[in-house]
């Protein structure tokens, strides 16, 4: 499945708030379809499948997965010695586009993407455009020394309303320099999310 490109509003509308898709949100109240105001008024019940397929597409959307990348990082965290469902947050939030977008060099993790695809951002002094580029711990992450990269990450470092940096992150604002100190607790992770039901989704897979 390819990644979505469609309206945003419209998924936080069924979802909830998903500060990795979009900062914007929507005047309407009810969900979306023809069924969306009966399930805010309670008068039809969701599934549990339903539930857990709701809280793999938060996890899809935010993160700006496919399929097939969220599924993979499912098997990698399955392989991991520890709690699955806090792995697999720990993962993706060491992607390259998250850790741009965590630092506040973009406003949404999509708009990070693009910084990255674009060459604007570099790894312990390489440039890297791989936005699923997995970080290390004692990575550097800053902006390409170019004065149009620069200037580009200063103006979204001003209109970003900037929340409380994660303790994971360090972060220079005058040499436009992160650095990754190691990994995020599961607190700090601002997505409302119960990892478990995503986990328990694809549990026959």
């Amino acid at each position: 499945m390819s990644r979505y490109r469609g309206p945003k509003l419209r998924i936080t509308r069924r979802l909830g708030i998903l500060p990795g898709l979009t900062n914007k949100t929507s005047k309407k109240i009810n969900r979306p379809g023809q069924h969306g105001k009966n399930l805010n008024d309670g008068k039809k019940k969701i599934t549990e499948y339903g539930l857990r397929l709701e809280e793999k597409q938060k996890l899809k959307f935010n993160y700006g997965l496919s399929e097939n990348q969220l599924y993979n990082y499912i098997k990698e965290a399955r392989r991991t010695k520890g709690v699955t469902g806090l792995i697999l947050l720990q993962l993706l939030e060491m992607r390259l586009d998250n850790i741009c977008f965590s630092l506040g060099f973009a406003s949404t993790i999509a708009a990070a993407r693009q910084l990255v695809n674009h060459g604007h951002i570099t790894v312990n002094g390489r440039v890297v455009d791989i936005p699923s580029f997995q970080c290390q711990i004692n990575d550097t992450i800053s902006v390409k020394p170019k004065s149009t990269s620069k200037a580009l990450i200063e103006n979204n470092l001003k209109t970003r309303n900037f929340i409380d940096l994660p303790h994971h992150l360090i972060f220079d604002k005058e040499k436009l320099k992160g650095e990754v100190k190691g990994y995020i607790y599961r607190d700090e992770i601002s997505l409302d999310l119960n990892e478990l039901l995503v986990i328990e989704y694809y549990s026959r897979r």
